[in-house]
């Protein structure tokens, strides 16, 4: 069986598989519920705003089915009638249209949210092979649509036929009333109209949206080999997550080799450790670690140390000492507080001796610095 066939889509679609697919502008929609929230938002505005529009609709009857002899002979009365009763229509219909609008744009935040996708306005030329869309004409998808829009048909028109037969005697006695009244009794009876057709919308509504639902849902499922290619391009191949380490790694060490010649000391092993020491008595409450390394790092680091003129001191159990027990850029233990400050006190005499002349002084012996026993590494 192929590993992409649908049969085995069994995961979960990931948060960037669901990110992925709104950019697309693939998001949960379901058509029935809009025309449902705008059903009712149609039925609302007329029982809120129902006699506000009975009264202006009655003053632009008023005003243009009793017109005068002159105003009949008047050229200039008619452009100002069609201003009239442009006004009193706008009066009526934009506050009922804004608050459709608003719906409207409202209504599909309850399943999905709003969005924009630049991708979603871009031609896609596949739709136009004939052989795909004859394939997705005969579709599950279009079949689960089909049924949908015969069972909404008959649904709608059984409530359709079942209200003209219950307030068909109510709409021809609107014939024998005053103008007036009669449009008063009409706003109910079309609000009334669209409650009992906002309740089979309902009806249509609670069932499409979770099948919607599940519909995205199941569009979006993904197999476990796509989870798992997801998983390595997120976290990044082995071979570039290795270069990436290895830049680290290099771009640390040069930055640790620039902090070399600033040392006040290196201590080495002597072939293979060496760590570089620095200390600042305004600044530093003890001696820090500014480099170490082992092998050729070690040698590189004495290197540098013998061409920016930083004393060098063999003294292979503190050299040890440090390097395993401080990491870069930290102070070192206290346990070797005594026997750096040994050290770091024949370096600040040898360079008095150089600068004013004198005796040089004796270095301490490396066996006889203090080392803790739990700090060394024999």
């Amino acid at each position: 069986m192929a590993e992409g066939s649908d049969q085995e889509r069994t995961e979960e679609p990931t948060s960037r598989r669901l990110s992925e697919a709104r950019k697309r502008g693939q998001i949960a929609r379901s058509k029935e519920f809009n025309t449902f929230a705008l059903t009712v938002a149609a039925a609302a505005t007329l029982a809120l705003l129902g006699g506000y529009a009975v009264e202006h609709l009655w003053q632009l009857m008023q005003g243009d089915f009793r017109l005068s002899r002159n105003d009949i002979f008047d050229p200039a009365a008619v452009p100002e009638h069609i201003l009239h009763d442009a006004i009193i229509a706008a009066k009526v219909l934009v506050p009922f249209f804004g608050i459709m609008l608003l719906l409207a744009l409202a209504a599909p935040l309850s399943i999905g949210g709003w969005n924009f996708s630049n991708e979603a306005f871009q031609p896609k030329w596949d739709k136009l092979d004939p052989i795909k869309g004859l394939g997705r004409m005969v579709s599950p998808q279009a079949l689960v649509e089909l049924v949908k829009a015969l069972l909404k048909f008959l649904l709608i028109a059984g409530v359709t036929v079942w209200l003209f037969r219950r307030y068909f005697d109510r709409f021809l006695a609107l014939n024998q009333q005053e103008l007036q009244p009669a449009l008063a009794d009409s706003v109910g009876l079309i609000v009334t109209c669209l409650l009992y057709l906002c309740g089979s919308l309902a009806l249509i509504a609670a069932i499409d949206v979770p099948f919607q639902l599940w519909n995205y849902k199941r569009q979006l499922m993904m197999t476990r080999e796509e989870v798992r290619d997801e998983m390595r391009d997120i976290e990044g191949k082995p071979e570039v997550k290795s270069r990436i380490r290895q830049l680290q790694m290099e771009y640390a060490r040069r930055r640790m080799m620039q902090e070399v010649p600033k040392a006040d000391v290196v201590v080495t092993n002597p072939t293979h450790y060496a760590v570089a020491l620095k200390y600042d008595q305004l600044n530093m409450r003890a001696p820090r670690l500014v480099a170490k390394g082992n092998d050729l790092v070690a040698a590189q680091i004495r290197k540098i140390a013998d061409e920016a003129g930083v004393p060098l001191m063999e003294a292979p159990g503190l050299a040890r000492a440090i390097y395993f027990s401080t990491e870069l850029d930290q102070e070192i233990p206290a346990g070797l507080y005594l026997a750096v400050a040994q050290i770091l006190a024949y370096v600040y005499q040898l360079k008095t001796a150089r600068q004013f002349g004198g005796d040089r002084p004796v270095p301490p012996r490396p066996e006889d610095l203090p080392i803790p026993p739990d700090l060394r590494k024999d």
